[in-house]
């Protein structure tokens, strides 16, 4: 089933391909290969930049999760979005992909209040998504509120530099390939 609402380019004009065919394009000529892709979204500090780079050059991320929703494909991640259309790989919810990481016990090295939040940024992501947990505000919003404040949070880690530490291995896992 196509969409029938019109989207502009980054130029401001008229997409006349399909979303799906139009984002696979633009991707792939940016990314030739799903290694190169990869990389770049490996290698992003903040994949929340990296989207609004995309974005900024023409891939309509909002636009494509709305059309893709219509077909069942609900709650993915960017990342998974782009994935899927670009590369024709198969998609994870962010729930599924929280799930994955909560799963692999790698946070062990925590204290119990670390990885309290670490888990909370889990579910944060599942229900919000990467930009949220990347956002210098996560911990003035609930559940964060209920665990401490702000600096106690980054305390429970250790400091800031280890809990951007912690946040960067979060992002890894949550990224890591599929076993297939």
């Amino acid at each position: 089933m196509c969409s029938t609402s019109t989207h502009l380019n980054a130029q401001g004009k008229l997409i006349t391909e399909s979303l799906r065919d139009y984002t696979r394009i633009n991707l792939t000529k940016q990314y030739d290969s799903l290694d190169k892709f990869l990389q770049a979204w490996n290698d992003a500090d903040r994949k929340a930049a990296l989207i609004q780079e995309l974005e900024g050059q023409g891939v309509l991320i909002e636009a494509l999760a709305e059309e893709l929703a219509s077909t069942g494909l609900n709650d993915l991640d960017p990342f998974d979005l782009l994935l899927h259309v670009a590369y024709n790989m198969p998609a994870l919810t962010r729930r599924e992909r929280a799930s994955r990481v909560k799963k692999r016990n790698v946070f062990t090295q925590y204290g119990p209040v670390a990885r309290k939040v670490i888990d909370a940024l889990l579910d944060k992501y599942a229900d919000e998504g990467i930009a949220t947990i990347e956002a210098d505000t996560v911990f003035n919003v609930q559940p964060f509120t209920d665990i401490g404040r702000p600096a106690e949070i980054i305390k429970s880690f250790g400091g800031r530099p280890q809990y951007l530490s912690a946040l960067q291995t979060l992002e890894r896992e949550l990224y890591a390939p599929v076993a297939t």
